[in-house]
């Protein structure tokens, strides 16, 4: 053994000891061995940092871009609504609907966005059904694991595999060429869980718990808002139309105050920003919140020709796509304090209205706030249009964030562009699977696309590019270039063939597979896929075999990371689900048995090691 590969082997190892700590974080290691390595002699620092220049890094970050979009648009959120209308309470269906949706949407968004999209919906499901989250999280993160292996963009570690394969001189895989294995996989894998899941661990029934951030219920509940709220229409012979919403008076005259102006039924409805300048419609929704608790509520609907509409006694959290609800402080160098709420409000450009005041612990009485004087350290809750809440991340001197409610997560700011999204990501699928341009290409079409109608917008598409993922993926990139030079690659590919070099192919596919799901415990897919897709091409040159069957085993074998929660989707349901490290290794042990079997039997069935 050289005293190059040695160094290169000796930091690899400590990749791989920092990966398994996680300490620093992923992207920190990966970055700390893009230095290190041209330090021996092995790379040059141009080899070192050309991943950057992959287009497979491109893609990656392209598909993150359109799974956002999709997210945003509410069509991954729409197949969990629908999963909550049709699953009932019957645990099986249940568990049945959400492997196969979460397999589905898998294969087309990154697994880790469908699970952070899911465990909210998981959560409600078992709230209404009673059954213990621990039975249905497991589950949904073994399906989204087992997505990656539906379609070539399904996981990063397909596309690192593909992008090698290819530059190993063969034409690489389909978009489907991964789809007879996971399907079968994915099936056995939810009859596994079927027959298991009284025996998984976990949570007590949703809701038990007392949440960590507060909902809606909890806010209206706390501030005692559930008798404020008003719903009315507009009449065509009202005396409000035509006129400007700061000529009414509304709050002076009858002490209502405007939270939000609906506009149109259908998907032709909208809600209108609420300012001095807005003129109202025959037929406009207004909600109303009612500061004067003797207000005569049926005076008001008489004189200003306007009809009464039922009330939910929520304070509109039956619309949690229309209105939400904040908590904020006021600091010491707030412009608003030392006034009333009035003057605040007519200084504010937030579009939100105070409904709610905290001082030290109790919350005031929910009436005739707007005569309060505000001082610095005032707790206030605001309500009006979530885009208005939105904005308020951003920061400023006069209002600090407190509390966002769990809702503040469902929102979707592109909701009405739902059908434009779904036909985006068929013409991405169509592109991709035909072939007619390079996938990078597809992708950034499919990006264009979602940004022309306006699916996403340019600041959501770089949020939703996970960088910490592209920088982990570039830094170890080098190590398969530095292992190929000194020689590490051959030497093991040797020792492999030499060992079971008469033995069958399912005996070496075995253990490529078992080296895979082995190394994966320990650091996540990715890594694990760079690291070891070059061992599988050197056993295939030496074996003067098809690259193909080798490449799959890596690919299938990397994503069965069932038995860990070191990887992002396990480590996503671990709270949630209520899991222990022995839950994942008991649980995942007997499912990576069974993908393997099923994995080592249809490789070089469908892909022949000599064809």
């Amino acid at each position: 053994m050289s005293t190059d590969l040695l160094t290169v082997l000796l930091l690899l190892a400590a990749a791989i000891v920092m990966f398994a700590i996680n300490k620093p974080r992923v992207d920190a290691v990966a970055l700390l061995m893009l230095v290190l390595l041209p330090f021996t002699g092995v790379l040059s620092m141009n080899e070192a940092l050309a991943g950057f220049s992959n287009p497979n890094i491109v893609l990656i970050g392209a598909m993150f871009v359109i799974g956002e979009a999709l997210a945003r648009t509410g069509v991954a959120r729409g197949i969990g609504d629908w999963l909550v209308r049709y699953g009932g309470t019957s645990a099986w269906r249940l568990l049945v609907l959400l492997m196969l949706a979460v397999g589905f949407l898998g294969a087309f968004m990154s697994s880790t966005g469908v699970v952070a999209i899911f465990v909210p919906i998981v959560l409600r499901m078992a709230s209404r059904s009673g059954i213990p989250a621990g039975q249905l999280m497991m589950p949904m993160a073994y399906a989204a694991l087992i997505s990656g292996m539906m379609t070539l963009v399904a996981t990063s570690p397909n596309l690192v595999i593909n992008y090698e394969v290819v530059r190993s001189g063969a034409d690489g895989f389909s978009f489907f060429s991964f789809t007879p294995f996971g399907v079968p996989i994915l099936i056995a894998g939810t009859l596994y869980m079927l027959l298991l899941r009284r025996w998984l661990g976990g949570a007590s029934p949703a809701g038990s718990a007392e949440p960590l951030r507060p909902d809606l219920r909890n806010l209206v509940e706390h501030y005692a808002l559930g008798n404020r709220e008003y719903r009315v229409r507009v009449k065509p012979d009202s005396p409000l139309l035509r006129r400007r919403l700061g000529d009414l008076e509304l709050t002076a005259k009858v002490g209502a105050r405007l939270i939000v102006i609906e506009r149109g039924s259908g998907r032709a409805r909208r809600l209108l920003p609420r300012t001095d300048d807005s003129v109202l419609e025959p037929g406009d929704t207004l909600l109303l919140d009612m500061d004067d608790d003797a207000a005569d509520v049926e005076a008001l609907c008489r004189d200003y020709g306007v009809e009464l509409l039922p009330r939910s006694g929520s304070y509109f959290t039956d619309r949690p796509q229309d209105v939400g609800l904040v908590e904020v402080m006021l600091p010491y160098q707030s412009a608003f304090a030392g006034k009333t709420v009035a003057e605040a409000e007519a200084m504010s450009q937030f579009e939100l209205t105070l409904v709610g005041m905290r001082r030290r612990r109790g919350a005031l009485e929910p009436h005739h706030l707007r005569e309060k004087l505000l001082k610095a350290g005032d707790t206030l809750l605001l309500a009006g249009p979530w885009r208005a809440i939105r904005r308020l991340q951003k920061g400023g001197q006069d209002l600090v964030l407190l509390n966002l409610p769990k809702e503040f997560d469902e929102y979707l700011p592109a909701a009405k562009r739902a059908p434009y999204a779904v036909l985006t990501l068929l013409v991405v699928i169509v592109l991709m699977a035909t072939g007619i341009v390079p996938n990078v290409q597809a992708a950034l079409i499919g990006c264009l696309m979602m940004g022309l109608f306006r699916c996403i917008d340019i600041d959501g598409a770089y949020r939703s590019i996970q960088m910490k993922s592209l920088i982990m993926i570039v830094g170890m990139m080098p190590f398969a270039l530095a292992l190929d030079r000194t020689g590490g690659v051959d030497i093991a590919a040797d020792f492999l063939v030499g060992v079971l070099g008469n033995s069958s192919a399912q005996l070496i596919l075995t253990v490529l597979f078992a080296i895979t799901v082995l190394l994966g415990m320990f650091i996540v897919n990715t890594a694990n896929a760079v690291l070891l897709i070059p061992l599988a091409l050197a056993i295939a040159e030496e074996l003067q075999a098809s690259p193909y069957p080798f490449a799959m085993i890596v690919a299938l074998g990397a994503s069965a990371a069932f038995m860990t929660p070191v990887s992002p989707v396990n480590t996503l349901v671990t709270t949630a689900g209520n899991y222990r490290l022995a839950d994942f290794i008991r649980v995942g042990l007997p499912l990576t048995l069974i993908v393997g079997a099923i994995s080592v039997a249809m490789v070089p069935w469908l892909l022949p090691l000599y064809p």
